[in-house]
């Protein structure tokens, strides 16, 4: 990982567009923070596409979709997106479902099944793993399900680990934020619910044009990001992972959290 200031500034130059996760990247403590909010605002004001892409439930974005300066918030590790209407003139009443079009990867058939399936295997996750615990966002999930490891519970590295396996052997997929441990049913994750939403809403091909886009992200589940974009940043707390990811981040802030993801909002900028 190299420092942000190694960034190339015709790199900078050229993007059309930033997706950032949200959890200890955009937001400190739990909150985002007034710089991080600022550098949102600053990115779409300058014209750039703005996408946040989040391991947190659905219902849990919709307030975030709804007032924050972005285009849309892909939730649920890439299953369902968000998108802002009023961001695109095509809404301006303040009521929040009038506001936001939700869209889903999967038919509702295969939403109604896999959920069924996945609180099953929740159940066994909760008998077998002591400590274990869902994450308090899970009443707004539709599409995964996450257990708590660093947010209100603290379970330790073996009890993660037993919880992925587990995961794993009912065949769904699992990964790791800097506070969930997710597992969901279908082939997508960060990066495929971002290159669909990009072809959704705006009709580019992201994986075709994979130099016009940063991402800027955490922890280990985003990992896929840093690997298919080479404009991928790290805010400085992604360290905590760092030994446990495959794939890291091109470059690293010198700040962590929300005051990182400022940094970065700030080196796109200066290169406009």
């Amino acid at each position: 990982m190299k420092p942000l200031a190694q960034w190339p500034l015709a790199a900078r130059r050229g993007l059309v567009g930033v997706l950032t996760d949200i959890d200890d990247t955009l937001t400190t403590d739990g909150a985002i923070t007034a710089d991080a909010l600022q550098a949102l605002a600053d990115l779409k004001a300058a014209g750039l596409v703005v996408i946040a892409i989040t391991g947190r439930p659905v219902a849990w974005s919709e307030p975030f979709a709804c007032t924050w300066p972005v285009d849309a918030i892909v939730a649920e590790n890439g299953a369902v997106a968000l998108q802002n209407l009023s961001q695109i003139g095509l809404q301006h009443r303040c009521c929040l479902h009038e506001q936001l079009s939700k869209l889903y990867i999967q038919d509702a058939a295969t939403r109604r099944t896999n959920f069924a399936r996945m609180q099953q295997v929740a159940q066994r996750v909760l008998a077998e793993v002591p400590g274990a615990q869902l994450s308090e966002d899970s009443l707004g999930r539709e599409t995964d399900i996450a257990i708590d490891h660093s947010e209100f519970t603290q379970l330790p590295s073996d009890k993660i680990a037993q919880v992925v396996a587990i995961l794993q052997s009912e065949g769904m997929h699992a990964t790791i934020s800097s506070i969930h441990i997710n597992g969901w049913y279908g082939g997508h994750d960060k990066w495929v619910g971002a290159c669909w939403i990009v072809k959704t809403l705006l009709g580019r091909d992201m994986a075709a044009e994979r130099d016009l886009w940063a991402y800027v992200g955490d922890s280990t589940n985003d990992q896929r990001m840093f690997d298919a974009l080479p404009n991928s940043i790290g805010v400085a707390n992604v360290r905590r992972f760092e030994s446990q990811m495959a794939c890291k981040p091109r470059y690293i802030t010198f700040k962590e959290r929300g005051a990182g993801f400022a940094e970065v909002a700030f080196a796109v900028l200066a290169a406009r």
